[in-house]
């Protein structure tokens, strides 16, 4: 089960915020610590036993072992080869422990973080996807999430195993080294140490823009994919490559910014780490051979201190990754933190139970963003001093003061002209947005108060834009009812006037539609869109512009399907053809986020209104 968020984490680190995160993976955090560890100190042993075994040479009898109490250079020698083997074989099972269970975590916090993340995105209300692109989104839930994986595959263990080595180091050249040449050669550690850290601040806000970049990209990419066919019609390849060459070259040298700091770590820290290792060849040597350190002693701190010095010329690269992993963690994390605004209720409702009245009661809905400024701000807007604040609020409201009464089992229609509001009546009884003020009820009850599962489930929408998913035809008309039967799909199809043209396709209901339906017709989609929502069988029925982009014969088809589909079911339509509504129950004609009239096809001509004047320039009398 995946975790919930942190809502304050955006104040905090990076890394804090991925560990705040990852709390239910201590456990194996600790265990792949230690591991690291322990490995680290039985790979910091061979050089150890190469300088016992100098000793044994040399001293023979005043060696390590023969303190021990084994005088025999022979058994010394069968004892450091017995230890050799017990470290070696214990240094090769660490190894295989830390980094089974560190690349196992990394693919286990990808895991979840991607699906965490992509969970939380689909119950942001659709405001957040206008505002956003879908490149970028792309992008935090692929790569920015990969390069976490990339960081706690290696670069976690790799900062582990240095700051042990750093330790056991200084630790046993204190007590192995005079004070005066121990201070000389881990001089250069504090150097590095605050070298990285320097490093590291000026290389986040360098890398931070290198994902921004990339975000940008990927949303270029995405767009020009999806809108292949306008870029073919319109002839604008060379305008699109020259675009995505300008985005291209932004992430290039965004890139290179990062990339001209961190090369020059690795050169100054080498520099830095010949300084140490100098100090110790020199002033080590003079010491042994003075008799102040053992030869032995010697070679092993000569061994040890490249091990320890030379590891941090690579930390150039560890801190590298580290920046661009952390430049992702707040990337996935402040989508993660996102706020979800459209919450669900906490009343069920029967589907099988719902009569299907509607009723919209004095219902205001404005863009949150107009909502939030101030007049000052608002007014700004407008090089018009006459304009003021409220006036421009008033401009961005979609819906003013609605009230509107469906009963169940009836079928009203809405007309009016593009922009008047017809659509996002729609949006606001699906609860895709929240209304501003006012009340929707359905049977009533308030919308807000109803389970979002239950509302939405309650309800069947056929829009203009109809989305098909890349799978067979049979998959697409039972998306949403996923455990329809064969025979209750082609009862589906049959209803929708799609069995017919279906069964001329090459698999029938095994054809593959492609991406977004595009190996059908627009007519061809939208049949299936409506076998869909009769397959859903809902109480209330949404056919928002259903009709609008197919043919005449489509368009029959389409009619008849609907006439049998809307019998004893609550329909709102939605249409600019007015043939297609002349029969409802009711007809509402919205301009400018208002109702202007209502009543039956008859009633409204009788009128000679907005609705009549339509008619007639659509029946060719105008």
């Amino acid at each position: 089960m995946s975790q919930k968020p942190h809502r304050l984490s955006k104040k905090l680190p990076p890394l804090q915020r991925l560990l705040n995160y990852g709390k239910k993976y201590r456990q194996r955090i600790y265990f792949a610590t230690i591991f690291s560890i322990l490995n680290t100190i039985l790979d910091l042993a061979p050089p150890w036993l190469v300088g016992v075994a100098v000793d044994i040479l040399v001293q023979q009898q005043n060696s390590l072992f023969a303190k021990l109490g084994v005088k025999d250079v022979l058994l010394q020698f069968a004892l450091l080869s017995f230890l050799t083997v017990v470290i070696w074989v214990f240094e090769s099972l660490t190894q295989y422990l830390y980094d089974r269970i560190w690349r196992n975590l990394a693919q286990s916090i990808q895991n979840d973080l991607r699906l965490d993340a992509y969970n939380h995105l689909q119950e942001l209300e659709l405001a957040y996807f206008e505002d956003s692109s879908t490149g970028n989104l792309l992008s935090i839930l692929n790569d920015d999430i990969n390069q976490l994986e990339d960081f706690l595959n290696r670069g976690a263990n790799e900062i582990i195993q240095v700051t042990t080595s750093v330790v056991i180091l200084v630790g046993g050249a204190i007590f192995m080294l005079p004070p005066i040449i121990t201070f000389v050669s881990m001089l250069p550690i504090p150097f590095i140490l605050w070298g990285a850290l320097a490093y590291q601040k000026r290389l986040e806000p360098r890398y931070a823009d290198v994902r921004e970049k990339v975000g940008i990209l990927s949303s270029r990419l995405a767009n020009n994919i999806s809108g292949i066919t306008t870029i073919k019609s319109f002839t604008a390849e060379k305008y699109e490559s020259a675009r995505l060459a300008t985005e291209s070259e932004a992430y290039r040298r965004s890139n290179n910014k990062a990339i001209k700091l961190s090369a020059a770590f690795i050169p100054v820290i080498r520099m830095l780490v010949l300084i140490g290792f100098t100090a110790l060849l020199f002033l080590g040597g003079m010491a042994a051979y003075y008799g102040n350190l053992s030869i032995g002693n010697y070679s092993v701190l000569l061994v040890l201190i490249q091990r320890l010095l030379w590891p941090f010329v690579f930390l150039g690269e560890t801190f590298d990754e580290y920046q661009r992993a952390m430049a992702s963690c707040n990337r996935v994390m402040d989508l993660l933190d996102t706020p979800i605004t459209i919450n669900t209720g906490d009343v069920g409702l029967a589907v099988e139970k719902m009569r299907g009245e509607i009723e919209f009661n004095n219902v205001i809905f404005t863009y949150r963003s107009l909502e939030k400024l101030s007049p000052n701000q608002a007014s700004a807007l407008t090089d018009s001093p006459s304009v003021t604040g409220d006036s421009v609020r008033g401009l961005g409201r979609i819906i003013s003061n609605l009230s509107l009464h469906i009963p169940a089992g009836k079928t009203i229609a809405i007309v009016g002209s593009t922009g008047s509001g017809k659509s996002t009546l729609v949006k606001l009884l699906l609860r895709f947005y929240d209304i501003s003020s006012g009340k929707i009820t359905i049977d009533g009850i308030e919308i807000q108060k109803l389970n979002l599962y239950d509302l939405r489930r309650s309800i069947g929408l056929v829009s203009q834009d109809v989305f098909l998913f890349h799978g067979t035809v049979a998959e697409n008309i039972a998306y949403g009812t996923f455990d329809a039967t064969g025979g209750e799909i082609i009862n589906a199809a049959k209803i929708a006037e799609a069995h017919d043209f279906i069964m001329r396709l090459p698999q029938a209901y095994d054809t593959i539609v492609g991406e977004r339906g595009q190996k059908l017709s627009g007519g061809q989609r939208q049949r299936i869109a409506i076998a869909r929502a009769v397959l859903k069988n809902p109480p209330i029925l949404i056919l928002d512009e259903a009709t609008s982009a197919v043919d005449n014969e489509t368009e029959a088809a389409i009619q008849r399907s609907l006439e049998k589909i809307t019998v004893n079911r609550t329909t709102i339509a939605i249409a600019h053809r007015l043939s297609t509504i002349r029969n409802a129950d009711c007809i509402y004609v919205m301009e400018s986020g208002q109702l202007v009239e209502a009543g039956r096809h008859e009633e409204l001509l009788v009128k000679d209104g907005i609705y009549a004047g339509l008619w007639r320039v659509q029946s060719g009398i105008a």
